[in-house]
């Protein structure tokens, strides 16, 4: 919580008193004297100082007992860029909790992943957030609910166990504290301010096999991103990547299968301005929050671009670039395992080729139109696997180490471990580390300065061109590096142009 007596204080009360959207989701104004929580561009007359006080999570607020304001609805905005810019142990969890852990596996499961005991974990969360991971879980069953509540027709009940709450008694009780209202009555009010965006029926039942779940959801969901947003360059990235068989994309949409907690899903994601239309079919109704997360990771919905922007738009060499492509994001990954594999197999090769390896692999190994788990890549890969015998190796190595469970990627983890934990492995190199780390946990502060393209675009824009040197001068551009490596690699085609 942040009090009148924090030198920060004054900063969030000017954005709450010009009711600067940019702000919003990256801090919660509570006000003590109603009793409410809002978002900094609420419409609402602004409170006095005195009445003020300032949150980080709508869990804290939660917990200093105030609720949701009805008017602005805090809570229907892109999340805090902050849990990828940090790489502390709040942060680390706050992208577990988003993920769904906690329903899957309780606080025991979050707090192992994170490699510390569930009462150093809550000790840490409370102090640094204002809430332990049961409460932080709660808010993220709660703002879910209120999604599918606005997008959706699904019946309330399957809301409740979709949003991973246990009971329609624990939900009710849960919307009517958080809200102050019933789910009915919330669903109502989240349609006054934005309607349902255009697409196929969002509840339609879809009969499986046997031996499958009973039935399958398919819903529509609209996520926001934090303007502005170059939806256009992540849709381009994805379909010039995409494997045949698996995935389809172009500038305006990307589709593809992904496995989920509660089995694969199909999902077709197109833009809508400055967010995201994300059409899916789920196997399970309980994967809605883990695929809401990992859309919003896959296209970097919650970076701050102004404050990047505005950062490397300082650089007299970099604010063309900036302006050529404001809002530049970084593309995610939905799987660890997959982005590893499927990077390993792209090196040295063009990405056209890689495309083709990759489709191939997928043919021959992959199941239900799925890119082939560690384990199946380890039983039959050596058959389908073609080029360097080194190459073949490290693939190999890699996943034969995953299937045994020696090897262990995740969200969760700190950037340096992770990278650690990488060029462990034969045949893994700073490089692909790197790389890694900024498509998997989003990290927002690589440079990658012995990769090829950077290094002739940074000679073409004048930018020291050797490793050494684009690394020391890089340093004035932290803790942005990686956004300035995408602008590096899109600067090479118009360079000389």
């Amino acid at each position: 919580m942040i009090t009148d007596a924090d030198p920060r204080f004054a900063e969030r009360y000017r954005a709450l008193e010009s009711r600067d959207g940019r702000f919003d989701g990256q801090f919660i104004a509570g006000v003590h004297s109603t009793g409410i929580y809002c978002r900094p561009s609420c419409p609402a007359q602004t409170p006095r100082e005195k009445n003020v006080r300032f949150y980080r999570t709508a869990a804290a607020a939660h917990e200093a007992g105030l609720r949701a304001c009805k008017r602005c609805q805090p809570d229907a905005v892109p999340g805090s860029p902050e849990w990828n810019l940090g790489d502390d142990l709040a942060s680390r969890a706050m992208r577990l909790i988003a993920d769904g852990l906690v329903e899957r596996e309780g606080v025991t499961g979050l707090a192992k992943r994170l490699g510390y005991t569930t009462r150093h974990l809550t000790r840490v969360l409370v102090a640094e957030l204002g809430a332990g991971p049961l409460a932080l879980a709660r808010a993220n069953r709660a703002q879910t609910a209120r999604t599918l509540l606005a997008a959706t027709d699904l019946p309330v009940a399957e809301i409740a166990f979709a949003s991973g709450f246990s009971s329609i008694r624990q939900f009710n009780d849960t919307i009517l504290a958080v809200y102050e209202t019933t789910p009915t009555q919330l669903r109502a009010l989240a349609r006054q301010r934005r309607p349902r965006p255009p697409a196929h029926r969002p509840t339609d039942r879809v009969a499986v096999g046997p031996g499958e779940n009973a039935e399958q959801t398919t819903l529509t969901l609209r996520l926001p991103a934090r303007a502005p947003f170059d939806g256009v360059g992540l849709m381009r990235f994805f379909a010039d990547h995409a494997i045949t068989g698996l995935e389809l994309g172009d500038e305006q949409s990307f589709e593809r299968s992904l496995r989920l907690p509660g089995g694969t899903a199909t999902v077709r994601m197109t833009l809508d301005g400055d967010a995201v239309v994300c059409a899916a079919t789920l196997s399970s109704i309980t994967d809605v929050g883990p695929l809401v997360a990992r859309v919003r990771r896959l296209f970097d919905l919650d970076a701050d671009s102004v404050a990047i922007d505005d950062a490397l738009s300082r650089d007299a060499v970099l604010a063309p670039l900036v302006t050529a492509r404001p809002g530049i994001r970084l593309p995610g990954t939905v799987d660890p395992d997959e982005a590893l594999f499927r990077t390993l197999v792209g090196q040295q090769i063009s990405v056209a080729a890689a495309r083709t390896v990759l489709g191939t692999i997928t043919r021959a190994l992959g199941t239900d139109g799925q890119f082939p788990t560690a384990v199946q890549i380890a039983e039959g890969g050596r058959e389908v696997l073609r080029g360097p015998a080194s190459r073949i190796a490290t693939i190999m190595g890699v996943a034969d180490a995953i299937a045994s469970g020696s090897l262990q990627l995740d969200v969760g983890m700190p950037a340096a471990d992770f990278a650690a934990r990488l060029t462990a492995m034969p045949g893994i190199g700073p490089w692909t580390a790197g790389y890694l780390t900024m498509r998997v946990l989003g990290n927002p502060d690589v440079l990658l300065t012995t990769d090829l393209v950077m290094l002739q675009s940074a000679a073409a824009l004048g930018l020291p061109a050797t490793p050494k040197g684009l690394a020391s001068h890089g340093e004035r551009w932290a803790p942005w590096r990686s956004y300035v490596g995408l602008h590096l690699w899109s600067a090479r085609p118009t360079i000389g142009r």
